[in-house]
């Protein structure tokens, strides 16, 4: 089976079309949370997820999908106040969509989750080797899917404990050994942050054990557009030129 593998999507249309169509032909889609949050189009992006899910794929809520349904959720100050915006641009069947998403999923020997999977509540970041640990530390998956940081990278623990992290090259299928775990981290679909503007997702080929991260250019302007004529912070769109 071949999955394709979706995070942070942030309302950014023109992406989230652009990577749908990179994957065209998979056996199914996972979105690994934040549909929503910082882009113009929260809603197509939120309708769109659930038709991915009501065709069976799994989609996993994110901080921004939690924070669209919950007034009390904490975030800085662009975040703020494209989260405020985008609460007034949902539907009540949207954010009770958005409401009711798991936290994680587990398939198989697959967990699927937002940020570290320890503690998906908490929102941790994976950053580094230490949250890794941290991550393998408190899941059982022998392989385990996130996103939240907005940066591809790949974790694998050996049997003597060691983490070995990996900066992933695109379109080069990396093998998920089976005596080693497996943590991978996405890349952003809607607002990369690696330097890299193109929009990120990944394959994972359950019967070859083999993970290929992935890019798909899109209209970045026009995703641009949107934001500005949303009226919502300069910043927000300006990074999508930089990928940063």
């Amino acid at each position: 089976m071949r999955i394709a593998l979706f995070s942070d999507i942030h309302a950014n249309r023109e992406a989230f079309e652009a990577c749908l169509n990179a994957a065209a032909g998979v056996d199914r889609i996972v979105i690994l949370g934040d549909i929503v949050g910082y882009g113009a189009d929260p809603g197509w992006c939120a309708d769109k997820a659930a038709e991915i899910a009501a065709a069976g794929g799994i989609v996993i809520r994110g901080n921004h999908d939690q924070a669209a349904c919950d007034t009390h959720c904490d975030m800085n100050s662009s975040a703020k106040i494209a989260i405020e915006w985008t609460r007034n641009q949902l539907s009540a069947e949207q954010k009770a969509f958005l409401g009711q998403l798991p936290m994680s999923v587990m398939d198989d020997d697959r967990l699927y989750v937002h940020a570290d999977g320890s503690a998906p509540a908490k929102w941790n970041y994976v950053t580094d080797a230490s949250d890794a640990e941290g991550h393998f530390n408190g899941t059982s998956a022998r392989v385990s899917f996130c996103g939240h940081i907005h940066v591809p990278a790949l974790y694998g623990l050996a049997a003597g404990g060691r983490i070995n992290r990996f900066v992933p090259n695109s379109e080069v299928p990396i093998p998920l050994l089976a005596q080693r775990r497996w943590l991978g981290v996405m890349g952003a679909v809607g607002q990369p942050r690696d330097g890299h503007p193109t929009a990120a997702f990944a394959i994972y080929d359950t019967d070859k054990r083999e993970l290929t991260y992935r890019r798909a250019a899109y209209d970045i302007e026009t995703a641009q557009a949107k934001i500005r004529a949303a009226g919502l912070p300069e910043g927000l769109a300006a990074r999508l030129a930089r990928g940063h």
